[in-house]
């Protein structure tokens, strides 16, 4: 059976696993998870920081909820469907942009994206050695804050 037979959406852990269903995209499900992550940041960033970083740890903690018991009821460890991650690590690259524009949206995307793709040291080690929901989540989040510093250098030494 398909792995992906197995997710109900009306399943709340699901239906958040697969990012409302942008994960289900037939073509760079992780991609498809990080574009449809951006409409919700945009919406975090109005909040104040410390609100806003409130908002990412919590998710990011439940996301290992989310993201386990959704790996384990289709029974394949971190699946290209589960999307949760890569909302979560993109909220935590855009944490601290100076400006919310385009320019900065397209930045931390494509840089979380070749982060989350290409995965170097330390977070392919990570993603080979981090099982669980905590596995699931955490190489995103390290993603996550290797675009944030990245970011953060263009904002110092490139802008």
């Amino acid at each position: 059976m398909n792995p992906k037979q197995k997710l109900k959406l009306s399943n709340p852990w699901h239906l958040l696993a697969v990012g409302f269903g942008s994960g289900l995209s037939p073509i760079i499900p992780g991609t498809m998870g990080t574009l449809a992550a951006i409409p919700f940041y945009l919406l975090l960033v109005k909040l104040p920081l410390f609100i806003y970083l409130a908002i990412v740890i919590i998710t990011g903690v439940i996301g290992i909820r989310i993201c386990g018991k959704t790996a384990d009821d289709m029974g394949v460890h971190d699946h290209g469907s589960i999307v949760w991650d890569e909302f979560v690590g993109f909220w935590l690259a855009m944490a601290f942009v100076p400006v919310v524009n385009w320019q900065w949206i397209l930045a931390g995307f494509l840089l979380f994206r070749i982060f989350d793709m290409a995965k170097p040291w330390p977070i392919g080690w990570i993603d080979r050695h981090v099982h669980g929901g905590f596995g699931i989540m955490i190489d995103d989040i390290v993603a996550g804050v290797m675009t944030a510093v990245c970011l953060w250098g263009l904002d110092h030494y490139w802008w």
